[in-house]
């Protein structure tokens, strides 16, 4: 009996603990499923051509994938890592967002300067939005209120109106916007600029600046420091940014702005992604093909796991 309760308690722990990261392969055309807990790739599966953006859908069964280079966005079932459909994109998608209802994708098609709209449940793009030249990065606020564009060649932030699915205002910021990220109440927009090594923190009431935040890191030339990615924390404690070709993660004192740390990743760090329980962060690493692990517990990257080449956007379930 005894032996049987303990096997009881090792399965839940295990479902309890389970976790696994999925991860775009832009050069390889394909998917990383990854075991951050055991620290190991599982396997490769390829789907469409230069993948990057992605999403999980909202009752996690689904994985929704920008292919570039195929003009869509690739829908993978998370149980047979089988394409089962895809998504009207546009042209050229890269990055994209869900909104927190989960029944709509905004999609950045750049060398048109749109925003597509996509209604999840009829497969149809219900709407093109103008927007500033090259747009890349997009989020949707917690709230619902805004869906957010930046332009990468106007450097504009572009406030699109959930409900009428229009721009109601502009905002320029530093050169070469490329990550977007609300706080968790949805009070502020936090705006890397890849090319301005700046993150500028905006208020969602009146669209006006709060603070620019600039990184010094010894070692390391300004040149080299390009703001990309951009997270959030539940709490609204921390927010941790990508710096690109500096090789380093900037953790961020959420309220006072103050940069803390900077951790040691791979080369050309991307993206970035909470733990579901929020004490680790995993990112992916461009050039050295690998993602890393940073425990926010301990405050130190613990390992990183080679993926595939060209690691670029990842998701956590």
């Amino acid at each position: 009996m005894k032996q049987f309760l303990a096997l009881v308690l090792f399965l839940i722990n295990s479902q309890v603990n389970s976790e696994t990261i999925y991860v775009t392969l832009e050069k390889d055309n394909a998917l990383a499923i990854v075991d951050p807990i055991a620290g190991k790739l599982l396997k490769t599966v390829a789907i469409g051509q230069r993948p990057r953006g992605i999403v999980l859908s909202k009752n996690q069964q689904q994985l929704y994938i920008a292919c570039s280079d195929d003009d869509i966005i690739q829908v993978i079932d998370i149980k047979t890592l089988k394409a089962v459909g895809t998504l009207p994109s546009g042209e050229d998608p890269e990055t994209f967002a869900m909104n927190p209802s989960g029944d709509q994708l905004y999609v950045s098609n750049e060398d048109d300067s749109l925003i597509t709209v996509l209604d999840i449940n009829t497969a149809k793009a219900i709407k093109t939005i103008p927007v500033g030249v090259e747009p890349e990065p997009v989020t949707v606020s917690p709230d619902e209120k805004w869906v957010v564009s930046a332009s990468e060649a106007t450097n504009m932030v572009h406030w699109i109106n959930r409900k009428t699915l229009t721009v109601e205002d502009n905002t320029l910021v530093d050169p070469r916007p490329r990550g977007l990220s609300f706080s968790a109440d949805s009070q502020q927009l936090w705006v890397t600029s890849e090319m301005g090594g700046t993150v500028t923190v905006l208020d969602t009431k009146n669209h006006s600046k709060i603070k620019t935040i600039n990184f010094t890191i010894p070692g390391v030339s300004s040149d080299k420091i390009q703001p990309v990615g951009v997270i959030f924390d539940k709490q609204n404690k921390w927010a941790l940014v990508a710096l690109g070709p500096a090789n380093r993660v900037a953790l961020i004192n959420a309220q006072s702005f103050a940069v803390e740390r900077y951790f040691l990743v791979g080369q050309r760090v991307w993206n970035l992604a909470f733990s579901p329980d929020q004490k680790r962060v995993y990112t992916t690493n461009g050039v050295s093909n690998d993602i890393s692990i940073i425990d926010l517990d301990l405050m130190k990257v613990t390992k990183s796991i080679a993926v595939g080449r060209y690691p670029w956007g990842l998701v956590v379930k």
